[in-house]
């Protein structure tokens, strides 16, 4: 196997034995394979595709590109069944299988090929927004038809200056599909609200739900009303507490434990049984296999799969009645998260923040937002936000949050020092936020006193990179270290254009981001 897709990739090969995230070889195989039949698909189609085809196309194309992102789908039998249909679908178009893909195979030139790979991860994790969009209705044909462009040419033979511009482009459709997530989640669920979220736990039996996909937790709400069950989300499902839907269910009690890679100890701590709904799920321990639970293109072997009907429908009976048998979850901490602050409810705000930068209370915004991870040196987050004096505000969103949302930072004039936007996805409030806040001083992003020290881990991560830099922002800041499938001779490109920097020592990384 060679897959160096995510933040802890070997350095400088990636995982070539056993990945890090705990697929095996032939698992990487067999998702391999899913994405050359994938390609195969966005080569051929239009030959023969109708119009009644089209949306089943995509959806396989969306869902089984996520079902590759890092720790999504660890079920070799569910990843058959993608590339079964995939081969039935694209005998049913006319087209042909070609070679499988594999990392060398998409090109001979070391920076070519990186520039395909860094095209390929945005991609997936732009499939895995758009899945997230798609469930509640959201649809939008030019986000389909460049994912199909994007892999039908990354066999191909091109330019470094045709696959950057490739990758701005995706960038450009990224935002695009994150808007569309935005409305659709605000849509179904109302603006969020500044929300005060408890950690600690009750005295019933309890439910934890983790991933991303709200609807699932819609549904595991509607179904445990009145059933003496409280629901716990986990992870990146603690901005759900902020949507005004959520908070008319009294049983959505709070949030357990903190960001993914601490499932294990955390999901063996809870009792009851646990919905993982997307990816940022790990190989569980033995101790609560067999209370965990996926759905979606989330997979792991030997534990129970929650299948949806053709409306979409989703039947959590079996969960609800395993909850019932169990005692109350065990308590990690009892504390206070104060999340909510999507561009929505920041702009009702604006006119605070502004006065508050204008009279210098307010020096500087840091953006801290992106991925957590479980390497030692993500400790640096940590460090970094308690080292910030006391003029800066942090925004966030995504489980990156974690390293410091339990810090007692507190607020400036009224305004949190941590200004929580909500999930990954969510870091389109933040670029909402920073282009409020630059037509208000009349001068564009970079000349705001906004930095940033963004960390990062998977594919989602990647798009919203590319995302950023498709807006024009500069100087960004990543780590804990740069991704080991750029290539030397890309990776000065990303420095000598974009001034892409990696982080280091907390103090010299404050004065290089000119935080006073």
């Amino acid at each position: 196997m060679i897959c160096r897709q995510c933040e802890e990739s070997v350095n400088g090969t990636g995982c070539t034995k056993n990945g890090v995230c705990g697929k095996n070889a032939e698992l990487a195989d067999r998702q391999d394979v899913l994405v050359g039949v994938l390609m195969d698909i966005s080569t051929s189609y239009g030959k023969g595709v109708d119009s009644e085809s089209a949306p089943g196309i995509d959806a396989l194309i969306v869902d089984g590109l996520f079902s590759t992102l890092t720790n999504t789908n660890f079920d070799i039998e569910s990843i058959n069944s993608y590339i079964s249909e995939g081969e039935k679908l694209l005998s049913d178009i006319g087209g042909t299988r070609s070679e499988d893909f594999t990392i060398p195979s998409l090109d001979d030139n070391e920076d070519l090929r990186s520039l395909k790979e860094l095209l390929l991860y945005g991609v997936k994790g732009l499939a895995a927004y758009y899945h997230h969009a798609y469930v509640l209705g959201g649809r939008d044909d030019s986000i389909t038809d460049f994912i199909k462009k994007a892999l039908s040419i990354l066999r191909t033979p091109l330019t470094a200056d045709e696959l950057v511009a490739l990758n701005m482009e995706c960038g450009e459709v990224g935002v695009t599909c994150m808007a569309l997530l935005d409305r659709f989640n605000t849509g179904a669920y109302g603006s969020p609200e500044i929300t005060n979220v408890r950690t600690g736990v009750g005295n019933n039996p309890g439910i934890l739900i983790t991933g991303h996909d709200l609807k699932d937790l819609e549904m595991l709400l509607k179904q445990t009303e009145g059933k003496g069950i409280d629901v716990y989300t986990h992870g990146e499902m603690l901005p759900a507490h902020a949507y005004p839907e959520f908070k008319k269910y009294p049983h959505l009690v709070g949030n357990y434990g903190g960001a993914w890679y601490m499932q294990k100890e955390e999901f063996e701590s809870f009792n009851g049984p646990i919905i993982a709904t997307t990816n940022c799920v790990l190989l569980p321990r033995e101790s609560y296999k067999d209370r965990l639970f996926t759905t979606g293109v989330a997979g792991i072997p030997g534990c129970g799969h929650i299948d949806a009907d053709a409306d979409g429908c989703k039947d959590f009976g079996n969960v609800i009645e395993m909850a019932m048998g169990y005692e109350p979850p065990s308590m990690i901490d009892d504390r206070t998260l104060t999340i909510g602050f999507a561009h929505g409810q920041v702009l009702a705000l604006a006119g605070t923040i502004i006065d508050a930068v204008k009279s210098g209370a307010i020096k500087r915004f840091v953006v801290m937002a992106g991925c957590d991870g479980r390497e030692g040196a993500r400790k640096y987050y940590t460090d970094f936000a308690e080292a910030l004096p006391e003029g800066t505000v942090i925004l966030t969103a995504g489980c990156a949050k974690y390293r410091y949302n339990k810090l007692d930072l507190g607020d400036i004039g009224g305004v949190p020092r941590v200004i929580d936007a909500g999930q990954c996805n969510d870091c389109y409030s933040l670029v909402v936020i920073a282009n409020a806040l630059a037509e208000a001083f009349g001068t564009d992003v970079n000349g705001l006193p906004l930095s940033f020290n963004i960390s990062w881990y998977e594919q989602k991560a990647v798009l919203v990179l590319l995302s950023l830099l498709k807006l024009g922002v500069k100087d960004i800041m990543l780590g804990p270290r740069l991704p080991v499938f750029l290539s030397p001779g890309i990776t000065n490109v990303l420095v000598e254009t974009f001034g892409i920097k990696l982080n280091g020592d907390v103090h010299e990384d404050m004065r290089i981001l000119n935080i006073e």
